[in-house]
């Protein structure tokens, strides 16, 4: 029983240690763009954008407004 719950310990680090590899890859593939001004603030833009639309969103669908 004690090897179960040292495996199911385990999960959370997993979980953790695949979100920040997801992030790391797609941060990766954005560096070259941020080397240009113009395509920095552009992916700037976007995802403020993004955030505050799904902020919205979320907003208006649990009715907090």
């Amino acid at each position: 029983m004690q090897d179960f719950f040292e495996n199911v310990a385990r999960y959370p680090r997993y979980l953790i240690s695949l979100i920040l590899g997801i992030f790391w890859a797609f941060f990766g593939q954005l560096a070259p763009f941020l080397k240009n001004p113009v395509t920095a603030v552009a992916l700037v833009g976007l995802g403020v954008g993004t955030f505050v639309f799904l902020y919205l969103t979320l907003e208006a669908m649990l009715g907090l407004s």
